[in-house]
């Protein structure tokens, strides 16, 4: 079954890449897609019947868009805090609590905390992550659990666990 969700997710991502239907670039997508599959296959994510589950790409959208704004937002307060005379930053590694179990989840809220200007996720302890932070608002393990993580950790959740 995993090898079988590798070759149609890579072959659907060829068809995406390529944008064409003829029967070359079908046949050339297909020997890719099962090169890829036999060769990367155990690989694979164990439980492949979430690739099937349309609310999990719902989920997903809704994650990609609030990463975006995200983003966006930290990218202002990131410029405000640079170009302020005093430079007001307040940097320091905070511990946030994880709800996330899968090493998958884990590794998707430690790349968009990452890419989200002013914080890098630095390093996954049991149930904890690092975080450095370019301005720590709160003392409060759930004040800031909730403004670092919580912004992404609920569709992740949804998403891929």
């Amino acid at each position: 079954m995993k090898h079988l969700s590798l070759f149609i997710l890579t072959f659907i991502f060829w068809l995406l890449l390529t944008l064409e239907l003829s029967l070359a670039n079908l046949l050339v997508g297909a020997a890719g897609a099962l090169v890829t599959a036999i060769l990367f296959g155990k690989y694979f994510f164990e439980r492949t019947g979430k690739f099937i589950q349309p609310r999990r790409y719902f989920w997903f959208v809704i994650y990609l868009v609030v990463l975006i704004w995200e983003c966006i937002k930290a990218n202002f307060d990131v410029a405000y805090r640079v170009l302020h005379p005093r430079m007001p930053i307040k940097p320091g590694i905070v511990k946030v609590r994880l709800q996330l179990k899968s090493d998958f989840a884990r590794a998707m809220l430690s790349n968009s905390i990452t890419m989200t200007p002013g914080t890098i996720a630095v390093d996954i302890i049991g149930d904890d992550l690092f975080v450095h932070w370019i301005y720590v608002t709160s003392d409060d393990p759930e004040t800031y659990t909730k403004q670092v993580a919580g912004r992404f950790e609920k569709y992740i959740l949804k998403t891929f666990e």
